[in-house]
């Protein structure tokens, strides 16, 4: 039956001709997006997913940012310990040259003092963007990641690098150890010698400075790394050796032993002092106008040459780990982003296929509807 007022070939045509617009709108969506789901009408599931993954994508970026400028921080570090140690290698030359008599110790300790000076600027110059490594105590933190828990919880992990302090100034206070527990003047009042005992106690730190004195010339040992109260009490009885007249210099365990033969009063002060600061600030110590401080040089000298080289090592190993923890991170970023676009983006060559195919299919549309509106058309035939 045909009807003027109902035509049903019109209305499917019109209804299959609305289907094609709306996945042809769809395509021309994707193709001008790039994306297949771009919003969260598309796909509710996915663009969570997506849009959680991406906000972790942009974190990360600026966590690269974070370890870029920290490896900065610390490449500015390790080049100044390296400089120092080299100039603390120039200086154990000089020391080893004042170790003669028949050489200008004058002169050699004003070379001494211009090194120790270079190191001091060097020390002072050491810092990125205001951030200074080789000077006081503490660490630093530096972003390194975001860990994200199964349940959606972020936490923030940090690359710890600590501070070498190699200043020549200032630096760390340290509490004295050891004491002399005789009376500090020894004088030989009968033919028995008379002796005085210095015990190194507590912990002994890479760069401590301990120093004893006979009231005229100053003996020092600067701990290495690994150092215990006994190393100490052996390399300070070793820089004092024969040279206070009269006075023999034995060392057991932590213990060194002071005996004086002669009949002169000895003064070796009232502790084994190791209050000077840690660090290079007992480089101000060295003094090669002397024999006995041009001894006491050579010895401490390996100290400070060990402080250097362990700064620089320490900083070159933090610099590495934070390299690699940079290198991860791009990874890591490039590995999300390919997994945000393989939930989201479009498949172009498909999206080109369907967007031929539906415009094929709108124009059969068009017209299916315009032959099925023309039925009417026919109906006023019968009534001529």
């Amino acid at each position: 039956m045909s009807s003027l007022l109902t035509n049903e070939s019109s209305m499917v045509a019109l209804t299959t001709l609305r289907q094609i617009n709306k996945n042809l709108s769809m395509v021309q969506q994707e193709i001008s997006t790039g994306k297949s789901v771009s919003n969260a009408r598309d796909n509710a599931a996915i663009w969570a997913v997506s849009t959680v993954m991406q906000s972790d994508v942009d974190s990360f970026e600026a966590i690269s940012d974070s370890l870029s400028l920290g490896s900065s921080t610390v490449a500015v570090a390790r080049g100044a310990s390296e400089q120092v140690t080299g100039l603390l290698q120039e200086m154990k030359n000089l020391i080893v040259a004042a170790q003669e008599d028949n050489v200008d110790r004058d002169k050699i300790q004003t070379d001494v003092t211009q090194l120790r000076e270079q190191i001091s600027t060097i020390v002072g110059a050491a810092q990125f963007n205001g951030l200074n490594l080789l000077q006081g105590t503490g660490s630093v933190e530096i972003l390194a990641s975001l860990d994200r828990a199964a349940d959606g919880t972020v936490t923030a992990s940090d690359i710890s690098v600590s501070r070498n302090d190699i200043s020549i100034t200032g630096g760390t206070a340290i509490t004295a150890t050891g004491t002399i527990t005789d009376p500090a003047s020894m004088a030989d009042g009968s033919s028995t010698p008379t002796t005085a005992t210095a015990v190194i106690g507590g912990t002994v730190i890479a760069g401590e400075t301990y120093t004893i004195s006979n009231g005229t010339d100053e003996y020092y040992y600067v701990a290495r790394t690994g150092d215990g109260v006994n190393k100490v009490a052996a390399g300070l009885a070793g820089v004092i050796g024969d040279s206070i007249d009269d006075v023999a210099v034995s060392v057991s365990s932590a213990t060194i032993t002071f005996t004086n033969s002669g009949s002169a009063a000895v003064d070796l002060g009232s502790s084994v002092d190791d209050s000077s600061t840690a660090g290079l600030a007992a480089v101000a110590n060295v003094d090669v106008t002397t024999s006995a401080g041009a001894s006491s040089a050579l010895s401490a000298i390996e100290g400070f040459i060990q402080v250097g080289i362990d700064a620089a090592a320490a900083f070159g190993s933090a610099q590495k780990r934070i390299d690699i923890q940079n290198e991860f991170v791009t990874t890591l970023t490039d590995s999300m982003k390919a997994g945000i676009g393989a939930l989201t983006d479009a498949d172009m060559e498909e999206a080109s296929a369907r967007l031929q195919s539906l415009q094929v299919q709108q124009q059969l549309g068009v017209q299916a509807l315009s032959i099925a509106n023309q039925r009417p058309q026919v109906l006023l035939g019968l009534f001529r």
